[in-house]
This record gives structure tokens, C-alpha cells and sequence, in this order.
């Protein structure tokens, strides 16, 4: 199967923004498009919606993405997995692909990349690494920190271990 030959994807992320996006972004290019917050939908949507193509999050509430690459790999063997995740780790996308996934991508990645990842000339060595900077890597941490917090600045610097005024600052930038 080819990037050209499929047609249903499936975007499984519980960031409702990134997801939407995502899922606009890809029906924009024409495909078939499904969606779901966790990974337990995921599954269900996959086998109803008979999809070729699953984009699937790591980290995500219930059970979490690896598990879900694992039961598409059984339950649906034909279809192509990429795990695109904000949370990437050698020791991850080791696993992922042992457990049967085409292709691993940290976010942010762009649509073409994304793509590209399906194809079978492609693989997570032969995609074009960049890997993310100190400040991208710190930025996305108090990001996710200040939105498990619903935003409390306040209760985000404490758990971050800062003055709240700083996080404020570096909040800004």
C-alpha cells in the first residue's frame, strides 16, 4: 500500500486543537477522515470506519498510544501506523515500531512530513532529524505544565519550581 493508494485516515490525539487541525489539514488534501480522543475510541473508530492509516499520540488519558498501535497491528494488519508525539524518546519509538508502527514523528511536524511517514520508502532513520533545541524542549514542557494546571500560572510555577512572575516573562516571550 502507497501513500497515493490510501484514502481513510484516522487522527487519534486528545489535544481537541492539534487533532482538529490535524484532521482539517489532511481533508483539505483530500482524504477520508476520522478522529478520536483516546485510544480505546481510536481502536473502535479504526475497525468501524475500516481505515488505512492511523496517526496516534503517545500520551494520551486510559490507555495510551502504544497500546493502541499494538491492537491495530493485530486486529487490523493492513493498516499503517505513524506515532506522532510532543513526548519522543529513543526508548519510544523503539518500542512503537517493535510493537508495529511504519514510522515515528515528534511534534510539531508538518502535514507534507506526516505524509511522508506512510510511505514505504520511509522510515524514522531516513526522514531528515531535527531535533528540537533546549528552549523548544523547556518551552513545550511549561506549556503542557501550565495546561495540566487549566492555565494557573500561579500553580504552574510553583510545580516548575519558579518565582510566578518569571514564568509570566518566559510566558510572553
Amino acid at each position: 500500500m502507497t501513500l497515493a493508494t490510501l484514502k481513510r485516515f484516522l487522527v487519534c490525539d486528545d489535544d481537541n486543537d492539534f487533532r482538529r487541525r490535524l484532521v482539517r489539514s489532511l481533508r483539505d488534501r483530500g482524504y477520508e477522515v476520522y478522529e478520536a480522543f483516546g485510544a480505546q475510541e481510536g481502536l473502535q473508530n479504526a475497525i468501524e470506519f475500516d481505515v488505512q492509516a492511523v496517526i496516534v499520540d503517545l500520551r494520551m488519558p486510559g490507555e495510551s498510544g502504544l497500546w493502541l498501535v499494538k491492537e491495530l497491528a493485530e486486529k487490523m494488519p493492513t493498516c499503517k501506523t505513524v506515532v506522532l508525539t510532543g513526548f519522543g524518546s529513543i526508548n519510544t519509538a523503539l518500542e512503537a515500531v517493535r510493537l508495529g508502527a511504519i514510522n515515528y514523528l515528534t511534534k510539531p511536524a508538518p502535514v507534507e512530513k506526516i505524509l511522508l511517514a506512510f510511505s514505504p520508502d520511509s522510515r524514522a532513520e531516513n526522514l531528515e532529524a531535527t531535533a528540537p533545541s533546549l528552549a523548544e524542549v523547556e518551552s513545550e514542557y511549561v506549556h503542557r505544565v501550565l495546561a495540566e494546571q487549566e492555565g494557573n500560572v500561579s500553580s504552574a510555577a510553583k510545580i516548575l519550581g519558579v518565582h510566578r512572575r518569571s514564568l509570566q516573562r518566559k510566558l510572553r516571550k
